[in-house]
């Protein structure tokens, strides 16, 4: 196969191999490091995206935090 075919097969069937690296990573975690501790680190990737995420948009994170958490924590 040359280098277009393949970069076509991975562009078509992107989310697929994504899930499946995903899964593998899971499983791996789950098998090493056990069930509670692989939800905990799935949680705070999570966080992280979120957080990210809002960083990457050019939202004010401290005005989020000021809504979540109990009024004047940040002040």
């Amino acid at each position: 196969m040359s280098k277009e075919q393949i970069l076509e097969v991975l562009l078509k069937h992107y989310g697929k191999i994504i899930g499946v690296f995903l899964g593998l990573l899971v499983s791996i975690l789950v098998i090493t490091l056990g069930f509670i501790k692989t939800i905990f680190i799935s949680i705070c990737v999570y966080i992280g995206y979120f957080f990210g995420n809002k960083v990457d948009k050019k939202e004010n994170i401290w005005e989020l935090l000021d809504r979540i958490l109990p009024p004047g924590t940040l002040k």
